[in-house]
């Protein structure tokens, strides 16, 4: 596998240390990922941006959390279930939903349940979403810019997830703890 560094603000190309400098700021540290990332400016800018939005699009803390953690689960991502179970945590995020995510287990509601439903048919899918998955989704109580919400968090977690693949990025040490893999 390539090796691949972990940039810091010294390290890392002139673009990039701003980056990582907003990254700490952010989460008290430069996470793993985001050194990866520093690597190539415009990919740990884009994935920032994105992640920007998404946390500022429609969806509570739990939607935002079940959006995410079911793309790294079907993704298996070594890095990003434990980095979202730690983040789920700190935004009070109910155990029971980090859990049923985790382990792919039922969510405590329908309404959760029919957005891991659509959100797995996006990323298996490619978009290509059929018009019942669609309706299941409207009817359970989501909108149509939730729909498009939800490519938005794809889109972020397809930043992240091939990164960590591609780079095996080491898992942090607050999260660490939450150490994942599919049973």
């Amino acid at each position: 596998m390539t090796e691949f560094n972990l940039h810091d603000k010294s390290s890392a190309p002139a673009e990039s240390q701003p980056l990582l400098e907003n990254s700490e700021k952010a989460f008290g540290m430069i996470p793993a990922l985001h050194a990866v990332m520093a690597e190539a400016p415009g990919l740990l800018e884009g994935y920032q941006e994105l992640h920007r939005l998404f946390t500022e699009s429609s969806f509570d803390a739990t939607e935002q959390t079940v959006v995410w953690q079911t793309i790294n689960v079907e993704h298996e991502c070594h890095y990003c279930v434990p980095a979202h179970t730690g983040i789920a945590k700190m935004t009070n995020v109910p155990d029971e939903v980090t859990e049923a995510l985790r382990n792919e287990t039922p969510l405590p509601s329908a309404k959760l349940e029919a957005l891991r439903d659509f959100t797995l048919s996006v990323v298996r899918e490619r978009g290509n979403v059929d018009d019942d998955a669609v309706q299941r989704f409207l009817d359970a109580g989501y909108t149509k810019r939730q729909i498009l919400e939800v490519v938005l968090g794809v889109s972020q977690k397809v930043m992240s997830n091939y990164t960590n693949h591609l780079a095996d990025t080491p898992i942090d040490k607050p999260f660490q703890q939450y150490e994942w893999s599919r049973r």
